[in-house]
Formats: C-alpha cells, structure tokens, sequence
C-alpha cells in the first residue's frame, strides 16, 4: 500500500506497486482506493443462518493498531452516538443477506473524522476480538457458530441483543516491544495470569510452555468488562501490571503504555496513534 498526495507521488508509487506485484504475484494490477487521513477502524460482529435470518452484536472499535495489526479492542466505540452505531450496523447486516452470508463474521469499515464510514472487508470467519462483544452482549458466540454450522436456526432477534458497559481487550503477544517488536520466542518458567472480578484470561500457555517461532505471536488475551470505559481502563491497567510471563519479553509493558496515554483515556485515537506516540 502506498499513499500519493499529488500526481507527481502519485506516478512514482504507481509505477512501484505494479513492479512489486509483477514480481510477487505475475500480475501488474493495481486498483486505487479514497485515503482516509487519521481514521478509526470499526468493525460489526454479525451471525447468520441459511434460512436468511440475520442479527449484529454491535460494534468494536480496534483503531489501536500497529502496522495494520490490531492491539488493542473495545466495544462500544466511544464517539459514535446511537443514530451513528444503528447506520453502521445496519450497513454490515445489508451486507451480509445481500451476499446470502452464513455464520459468524465481521464486517469491518474505517471511520473518518465526519464519522462517514467506509466497507474495507468482510472477514468469514469467528476473531481475535471476539471476547470483547461477548462480554458486552452476554452471548457466546462461539456456541453459536457451531450451532449454525450444524443446521440450526438463528432464533435470536435484534431486540433480544442488549449492549451493556465497556469491555476492553489487550493481544499479548511474544514480541520485544524495545527491540522493533521482534519475536521472543523461549520456555515460560513463570505464568501468572491475573485474576479477580471482570478480567476474562483466554490462552493456551503455561508456566513450562515452550513458545516457538514456527506459530503466531500471540499467546494470550485479556479481556475486562466494566460499567463504564473510565473503570474498564482502570481495571484493565490493575490486570496488566499483574500479569507475569518470563523470561521471555511480551507486549504487556506496550499495551499499558497505551492504555494510560491520556490521549487513549480521550478517546481521541486513530490508527496510526501507536506509531506517532511511541
């Protein structure tokens, strides 16, 4: 991906990208899209069922990013208003019965600073993030998706879905946050998750765990649900300085970086923030 700010970088980074797709690919085609400058990145969780019926979870906002790569989620987004969160989901449910979609996915748009939204892609598939809406919603939407991959209906209705407090989610992953985020693979001889009222731990490691460099660097996910955003960050730095995995560096020290920027604390993010603040 390139960004031309004028016909003259415009011709330069045309020229580069048809020569890097040649090479990888054996096609020169290249297609150009709208640059949004500083925008959010929003994405609806949906389920559907091969009778037609289709709900939304509501949505997520992952704009903390680090090259293209989430970090950091939340549900609700917390500058869009009730009209803003009922267009953008019902844009992602127009989408999905208009391609006869099945089971669990997220359609995933950006957001500009006039809160229009753009449609980047629709991901078939159950992800990362998704602890984050189920924390907020109350439904586990792991068990639906296998209910419907199994033939069953769909028998919730969108007035059944209730959206209820903040909910944060931290990827913790096996990466040297001071050294360019390289991979820190290696035996954890010291595991210790943190606990307690609202703190969700989703991994498969332990203390003993070999982390290898042959699989992705993600080894864990920590998830807090709160009344509000302000007790969530607040629950969510308590959980981070209590998670202990050594000797191996994580990105825990980054993630609580960002999540006690004061910028995080407003809200007022986009998704280059990681890159510009730290």
């Amino acid at each position: 991906m390139r960004i031309a700010h004028n016909d003259i970088s415009f011709r330069s980074a045309f020229g580069a990208a048809q020569a890097e797709a040649e090479a990888a690919f054996g096609n020169g085609s290249v297609y150009l899209e709208k640059c949004l400058l500083e925008p959010r990145h929003i994405e609806v969780q949906v389920l559907a069922d091969e009778k037609g019926n289709a709900v939304h979870f509501y949505e997520r906002d992952c704009t903390i990013q680090r090259r293209h790569q989430k970090m950091i989620e939340e549900s609700p987004c917390p500058i869009l208003d009730e009209r803003d969160r009922e267009d953008l989901c019902t844009a992602a449910l127009r989408i999905v019965k208009e391609a006869k979609y099945v089971n669990a996915a997220t359609i995933e748009f950006l957001l500009d600073k006039d809160k229009k939204f753009y449609f980047i892609e629709a991901n078939a598939r159950i992800q990362v993030e998704h602890p984050v809406t189920e924390m907020v919603t109350g439904h586990d939407l792991i068990k639906w998706q296998i209910k419907i991959a199994s033939g069953h209906t769909l028998k919730l209705k969108q007035k059944h879905i209730k959206h209820k407090g903040v909910a944060i989610e931290c990827r913790i992953n096996a990466e040297d946050p001071k050294n360019n985020f390289a991979p820190s693979p290696g035996t954890i001889t010291r595991y210790i998750p943190p606990g307690g009222p609202c703190v969700r731990v989703d991994s498969h490691v332990c203390q003993g765990w070999n982390v290898s460099t042959k699989y992705d660097s993600m080894i864990a996910k920590l998830i807090v649900h709160q009344r509000t955003r302000t007790e969530a960050i607040a629950t969510m730095k308590r959980a981070l300085s209590e998670f202990v995995i050594e000797p191996i560096k994580t990105t825990i020290p980054a993630c609580l970086n960002i999540i006690s920027h004061n910028l995080f604390a407003k809200s007022k993010i986009d998704t280059s923030f990681v890159e510009r603040n730290f």
